[in-house]
């Protein structure tokens, strides 16, 4: 299991040469999205569970993707990386999976539960008795050792693996939590199974302990690290209301006091099947799949729909900026707010991105890393840390050694300010096309990248075609758009920026 990267990006193209290659490789019928059609299949359960079969009997095997639409995003202080532990939960088994005695471990579990809440109480008192909390967190560990004789650990993983599944994993991000993975064609049934028991009598077994993973992962990624210390801040900052502002694997304080309750309160809230969209590509047939999805999936009860997000990002009026001294190696990143990737604007950022970033011609490549050598990286993100709601486009750089911040950010400010006032040229527009159409082939290469693609883009877009149909508005895109979008969002009082400044070691 793993956390999504902190960056994430929608237009992702291989080298151009590697590119044309792919287009001029694959077959005419699978660059057109009515062809695409004819092979893909959507239906959503009565309970509001919406599936996407696409078929692809190319090799016996299919892979599948789950999108939840739920992340950090969702969460409130108190319970932040409750998303991302959930993700660890899925994979602890059912009332069926990973026990040998489910009535006893219950039991048990639930004498967790009150152990623990006796512990958090007395120790969150204004003048907690040090001895009664010592003791209470004792029969609490007690407690969480008596439960594990009934556990068969890694079970879930260990079914999977022994009937021929490869690449078990899952990812949380800002906006979303997905589970993935693949199966030979013929376990398409026990696919079904795992898969709908997971989600509808998971158990999460193993609470405090797969907590304390998670923490120690937060140790690593974020205090360990000093761009992940900058980054979170970054996060901070940059949203001063809306919970982008929350790190994916939230903040410590939480993970040392959300409960199994809370996670399962959290679970109830937002695991509700109008709130996912599974895809299945591969050697498959809708005709066998639906009844299967009826069967398992359809078992699940509706629930109510998770509630919306209410806050909105105000405007930002100044710039802000964030410096943290540390003996790790400089480091430059600046933010600006834009719009959601729902925008119709959206493809607009895509090219900026693909122009400032993509490849050895890129021009933040060309200029700040290639000819004035200031950086040994530079990069732009379209999005961060999500794009469902208001985001962040990001500019970062990490200085050569003997370079500056400082001039790190005066060759990225000069090519922001170069888009604001001169077109890009045509050849590197065409080049922009060119990039994103290869792209598109480039996902749909293998089942698990199409199963993720067509996932994502319902979910997002509520509709998978818009996968095919970005390419298309990519095309209608102009030098004029570019320079317009360029002049509305690099101004300095919409700007956030951050660094590592060196400071001798310690």
């Amino acid at each position: 299991m793993h956390t999504q990267s902190l960056f994430k990006r929608r237009l992702v193209a291989p080298a151009l040469a590697v590119a044309l290659v792919a287009i001029a490789a694959l077959p005419a019928s699978a660059q057109s999205l009515a062809d695409f059609e004819k092979k893909v299949t959507v239906r959503t359960l009565p309970n509001g569970w919406t599936f996407i079969v696409c078929e692809r009997p190319e090799a016996p095997v299919f892979s599948f993707s789950t999108h939840v639409n739920v992340g950090s995003a969702q969460e409130v202080p108190g319970i932040t990386g409750i998303a991302h532990m959930f993700e660890h939960m899925a994979f602890k088994g059912t009332d069926r999976i990973g026990t040998k005695d489910y009535a006893a471990e219950k039991k048990v579990l639930d004498k967790v539960d009150q152990a623990y809440a006796a512990f958090d109480s007395e120790r969150r008192k204004l003048h907690p008795d040090a001895a009664k909390v010592q003791a209470l967190q004792k029969a609490w560990k007690d407690a969480q050792e008596e439960a594990d004789p009934y556990i068969k650990k890694n079970e879930f993983g260990e079914i999977v693996d022994r009937e021929g599944g490869t690449g078990l994993n899952a990812g949380t991000g800002a906006d979303s939590t997905v589970y993935y993975y693949s199966f030979p064609s013929n376990k398409l049934e026990l696919w079904a199974y795992l898969e709908s028991e997971r989600f509808f009598h998971p158990v999460f077994r193993e609470f405090y302990k797969e907590r304390d993973v998670v923490k120690e992962e937060r140790r690593m990624r974020i205090e360990s690290n000093p761009i992940g210390r900058l980054i979170e801040q970054f996060g901070m900052v940059g949203f001063s209301a809306h919970p982008y502002q929350h790190p994916v694997v939230g903040y410590m304080s939480d993970l040392d006091s959300f409960s199994r309750e809370d996670a399962e309160k959290f679970y109830r809230t937002y695991y509700v099947p109008s709130n996912l969209v599974t895809s299945v590509v591969g050697d498959v047939k809708a005709s066998e799949v639906m009844p299967l999805v009826e069967k398992y999936f359809g078992r699940i009860p509706k629930g109510d729909p998770p509630p919306p997000i209410r806050t909105v990002e105000p405007k930002q009026i100044a710039e802000k900026t964030i410096r943290i001294p540390d003996p790790a190696q400089p480091f430059y990143v600046e933010g600006y707010h834009k719009p959601a990737a729902t925008d119709p604007e959206g493809p607009i950022y895509q090219a900026i991105v693909d122009v400032l970033s993509n490849g050895r011609t890129s021009r933040l490549y060309r200029s700040l890393v290639r000819d004035k050598q200031i950086a040994v990286a530079a990069q732009s993100f379209g999005s961060f840390p999500g794009d469902k709601f208001p985001n962040l486009f990001l500019v970062f750089a990490v200085p050569a050694p003997g370079r500056t911040n400082e001039e790190a950010r005066d060759a990225i400010r000069a090519e922001l300010e170069r888009l604001k006032k001169e077109d890009i040229t045509a050849d590197e527009l065409a080049m922009v096309k060119t990039r994103a159409k290869a792209s598109l082939l480039e996902g749909l290469n293998s089942n698990q990248g199409l199963a993720n693609n067509m996932a994502e883009y319902q979910t997002t877009f509520g509709d998978w075609r818009e996968l095919f149909r970005s390419v298309e508005k990519i095309d209608k895109v102009t030098q004029a758009d570019i320079r317009r979008v360029a002049n509305q969002i690099f101004v300095d009082t919409n700007r956030t920026v951050a660094m590592v400044e060196t400071t001798p070691g310690r």
